[in-house]
């Protein structure tokens, strides 16, 4: 089993101690988002756990617990962008950012910490001038600190444009697009990092960025040190490569506040929902009630026997 944790909150940043909780426990309960009363049952002891992957702007408290980590495979997806607090409201200042980023890089490699630099998108005081300055300032501070930075463009979702007005957000037109990947793959290039897209349909091999995948199962296969046997991830996106996996994660529960996010319907229901989070329960949000009906989630081991 590959564990996210998660696409749907940022749980290193707001939740580890509930995640650290859950990871000594052996399992963790989850509400099926569309129906709120079915709860899974998740075993997450690391006879089961092929690989965990992080998704965060802020793992600055998981920094000194990775030991209780050792028995797992993981790695981290990072996610740093160019954004003031009008736009990343509460997301910790850059300089704060980079040295949580340059730790975590020392303390687990450089191989297993991705960038992540998206959604990029464009508002009247954000060009592309502006994305290929601060892509550049961020690029030459990890050098050494990773390999990989994974780019995404903005998606206007009707929650994304309501909650933007007052930036007057913008998809970056196809040209844009291509001149930043171009862009982007010459800055990489110096401080020795590869660009790769994020669920994109638009073709950016000949700008020298190729398709790639969160939920990665040739890192995982590097990192683990054996193959594994998964499927695409049909619950995602047709452009999204990733392969299957389990998410740990609710919506509406991420406190960075960011306009642009599509995991939170708006502010107030994101303040209610974590108010009820208690670092003890063994669901992110709340506690059981006597109206759940609780199903064991089959989970093992994707390892694969094959020989090549």
């Amino acid at each position: 089993m590959i564990l996210s944790v998660s696409r749907r909150t940022d749980i290193p940043a707001f939740y580890s101690d509930w995640f650290f909780n859950r990871i000594h426990e052996g399992y963790v309960d989850v509400r099926n988002p569309m129906n709120a009363h079915q709860v899974s049952r998740i075993k997450i002891t690391p006879d089961v756990v092929d690989c965990i992957v992080f998704w965060t702007k802020n793992p600055y408290n998981m920094l000194m617990r990775l030991d209780e980590l050792k028995e797992y495979n993981y790695y981290f997806q990072f996610t740093i962008n160019p954004y003031d607090k009008q736009i990343e409201k509460n997301v910790p200042f850059k300089t704060t950012i980079l040295e949580t980023f340059s730790k975590l890089s020392q303390q687990i490699g450089s191989n297993r910490i991705i960038w992540r630099y998206d959604p990029i998108l464009i508002t009247d005081k954000i060009n592309v001038a502006y994305h290929v300055k601060y892509y550049e300032e961020l690029a030459k501070r990890l050098e050494s600190l990773t390999t990989k930075c994974v780019i995404s463009f903005v998606d206007l979702y009707k929650k994304t444009i309501t909650n933007t007005k007052i930036i007057n957000l913008q998809e970056p037109s196809q040209s844009e697009m291509r001149y930043l990947a171009e862009k982007f793959v010459n800055i990489a290039r110096k401080y020795g990092i590869q660009v790769l897209s994020c669920a994109e349909s638009i073709n950016l091999s000949e700008e020298g960025v190729e398709h790639g995948c969160c939920i990665d199962p040739n890192l995982i296969e590097d990192i683990c040190g054996y193959h594994i046997d998964v499927k695409k991830d049909k619950n995602q996106r047709e452009e999204c490569g990733c392969v299957e996996s389990i998410d740990i994660g609710a919506y509406n529960t991420c406190c960075h506040a960011c306009a642009y996010c599509y995991a939170n319907f708006n502010n107030e229901k994101v303040r209610s929902q974590s108010s009820k989070h208690h670092k003890n329960s063994s669901l992110l949000i709340g506690d059981l009630s006597e109206d759940d009906v609780i199903k064991i989630r089959k989970v093992g081991l994707l390892k694969s026997h094959r020989l090549f």
